[in-house]
C-alpha cells in the first residue's frame, strides 16, 4: 500500500464519537437483535443472542472458551500509516 501525498482525507472525520462513546445504547443493541425465532438451545453456549450481548461465548470445555463479537473500533487517527 502506498501513501497519496495529496490525499486530504481524515479518517476520523467518519467517527462519530471516540473510545466507550462509539457504542451504541443497550435499548438499541437489544432492539437489534431482538427475534422472534426460538431461541438456540445448546448446553455449552454461555452466552448468545438471548442476552442480548455483541459477543457470543461458546464452552469449548477444560476451561477454554472461544469468543466471537461484532465489536469494531471506529478509526482514532488521521493517518493510517
Amino acid at each position: 500500500m502506498t501513501k497519496d501525498a495529496g490525499s486530504n482525507v481524515r479518517l476520523t472525520a467518519y467517527s462519530h464519537g471516540a473510545g466507550c462513546g462509539c457504542k451504541i445504547s443497550p435499548a438499541i443493541l437489544d432492539r437489534m437483535l431482538h427475534s422472534e425465532m426460538p431461541a438456540f438451545s445448546d448446553a455449552r453456549l454461555l452466552v448468545g443472542n438471548d442476552k442480548r450481548d455483541d459477543a457470543a461465548v461458546l464452552d469449548l470445555g477444560n476451561g477454554t472458551a472461544l469468543i466471537s463479537t461484532t465489536d469494531f473500533f471506529m478509526p482514532i487517527v488521521d493517518d493510517a500509516f
